[in-house]
């Protein structure tokens, strides 16, 4: 976090060795750094309060910005302070956005999914590798069916008020999340069964850093 001087992190995940890091980021008010930290990596930044400044676009809670590796150094500002989601990756050789995404994800609709009562707001997906990162929003009451997904999957719940269930060794194993919890969950993990349920709407921010399959289970498997 060298480039971003007098910040607050936590650490969400990470790996010391390549250098890749997913954080939870508090800017002070009159913050300023710049993107230019990390050459060789991508960068993606998710803003959960306040407003962040990227290039001149000013971004409020919803905000998304997705810096390819070899872009040119963005300066980042933060007038009033900020809550954002600081994601470093390598550079992705099968990637084929290789642009600056900038936007304000209150402007992209909610579209349905093949489960009803989930709907989903896609901020990047690229038909390279596959990668994609979004926004999957489980409407108060709903329950999910098991499932897993063949990428390594990492969530932030952003809003709401969630329970869920993970299948370890052919038991269910649940948990509940308010805001700000988060799951780093490997590819093939069955999750999620008659006692994963919203009680309140629920949106997390979901990433994915490879092209993947999503499958249902009848059970805990």
């Amino acid at each position: 976090m060298a480039s971003l001087p007098g910040i607050r992190a936590k650490q969400l995940a990470g790996d010391s060795k390549l250098q890749t890091t997913s954080n939870r980021i508090d800017l002070p008010e009159a913050w300023s750094g710049t993107s230019g930290g990390a050459p060789g990596k991508s960068l993606e930044i998710f803003v959960l309060l306040g407003s962040m400044t990227i290039a001149d676009v000013e971004l409020g809670p919803g905000g998304y910005a997705y810096l390819p590796a070899g872009s040119l150094g963005f300066n980042l500002k933060s007038y009033d302070g900020a809550r954002i989601l600081y994601f470093l990756d390598d550079a992705d050789p099968l990637a084929v956005i290789r642009s600056p995404i900038i936007m304000d994800s209150a402007l992209l609709d909610w579209q349905p999914t093949d489960t009803g009562y989930v709907s989903e707001k896609e901020l990047r997906a690229d038909p390279g590798s596959g990668s994609r990162i979004w926004l999957t929003k489980i409407d108060a009451g709903a329950v999910l069916p098991w499932e897993s997904s063949t990428a390594l999957r990492e969530g932030y719940l952003v809003t709401g008020n969630y329970q869920h269930s993970e299948c370890v060794d052919g038991s269910a194993l649940t948990w509940q999340y308010t805001p700000g919890g988060y799951f780093l969950r490997p590819g093939g993990a069955v999750n999620g069964g008659p006692e994963a349920k919203a009680s309140t709407e629920t949106i997390w921010l979901l990433r994915e850093k490879i092209a993947s399959k999503r499958a249902t289970h009848e059970s805990c498997q």
